[in-house]
């Protein structure tokens, strides 16, 4: 593919994304409301480049999606944009419905017109992938995984709108033959990721020495993928996913959250110890659960393993160890997000 419109390329997963793929050589077309966790700072090594073309606006907004489309002829689309945090979901429900419902039904209509027009070869080779997580699924008990054919069961409005979201994709492939594919995969971690979610918040409030909020008895399982394997296993799945399929993407990597902070805490007790070489572990807090919070999260990524050969390039502890260090060396990115709305306060009690 030479040119894809890319709708959330300054957040998170989808930042990462673009910037892999413009490394590549590939054009894309980057689409985003740039909410608070939008950022364009995360796309500064690709400003001025011709490989990226930035357009801000909403990805509901058919008139824009469809003179982006008319104007630069993509090959594909790859949908990141979404609200993507629980624990907002349970204090504003409505911003993700109008985003992840009401506006993927807006970016599904406009990209299946634009597909009508096209014919022959480029016809055949458009794809729209959409991008959404595990959690639509549920939650599972001490044992068993996700699959493709595990039925859905939302339990907060964040899941319940992303799952409203995968039924849109399904309904537009089934009813009018939208060549669609869909990837669920489970809790991304790595660089830019914004400071809200638990291992850029933990490193943060382990850093500054304060308090490190674990929710509950912190056993809560999930299912760790770096998110640079995430955007890779997007490309494979690109290139050579059978239309109208979905694929679980996983790490292979699945770890209660106290887990998870331990590790972190170790990490940074080697290479940023605090004073008096105290152990970043004694920080660790035990708070009130989040309601409604899922137990355990654990993907079989086995199809996208057979039929595309893709598996995870990070085991856990590289990827960790890599992210920590990545906040460590990029603190001014942080800080601008500090500087803004968001002081890493708990948010959906």
């Amino acid at each position: 593919m030479e040119t894809l419109l890319v709708t959330g390329g300054a957040g998170f997963i989808g930042a990462n994304f673009v910037l892999q793929a413009i490394h590549d050589g590939l054009k894309i077309v980057n689409l985003d409301k740039l909410t608070y966790a939008g950022n364009l700072q995360t796309l500064q090594s690709v400003a001025g480049n011709p490989l990226h073309i930035f357009a801000q606006g909403d990805i509901g907004d058919r008139e824009l999606v469809a003179r982006l489309l008319a104007e630069h002829r993509p090959c594909g689309v790859v949908n990141f944009a979404a609200e993507s945090h629980v624990d907002r979901s349970i204090d504003g429900p409505a911003a993700f419905v109008e985003t992840n419902v009401v506006g993927t039904l807006g970016l599904l209509e406009a990209t299946r017109d634009y597909w009508r027009t096209l014919t022959g070869d480029t016809a055949q080779a458009f794809r729209f992938l959409h991008v959404s997580t595990d959690e639509v699924y549920g939650s599972l008990g001490a044992e068993g995984f996700f699959t493709e054919t595990t039925p859905y069961a939302p339990n907060s409005p964040y899941s319940a709108s992303k799952a409203s979201s995968d039924h849109l994709v399904r309904a537009f492939h089934h009813t009018y033959g939208l060549p669609t594919l869909t990837t669920n995969c489970s809790n991304n971690y790595g660089p830019f990721q914004f400071p809200e979610k638990l291992i850029p918040l933990v490193i943060q409030k382990a850093l500054a020495g304060e308090p490190l909020p674990i929710y509950g008895d912190g056993m809560n399982v999930r299912d760790w993928l770096f998110v640079e394997d995430h955007c890779s296993a997007i490309r494979r799945v690109l290139e050579a996913g059978r239309v109208g399929e979905t694929y679980n993407v996983g790490g292979n990597s699945e770890r209660a959250n106290l887990t998870v902070v331990r590790t972190i805490c170790a990490i940074l007790d080697e290479v940023a110890p605090l004073p008096n070489n105290k152990p970043h572990e004694s920080l660790i807090t035990f708070v009130r659960d989040r309601p409604g919070h899922d137990r355990r999260y654990a993907i079989d990524a086995s199809k996208l393993k057979d039929e595309l050969e893709w598996t995870p390039a990070q085991t856990f502890e590289s990827g960790i160890r890599a992210t920590v260090q990545w906040y460590l060396d990029n603190r001014a990115w942080v800080q601008g997000i500090l500087d803004g709305s968001y002081q890493l306060e708990r948010l959906g009690a």
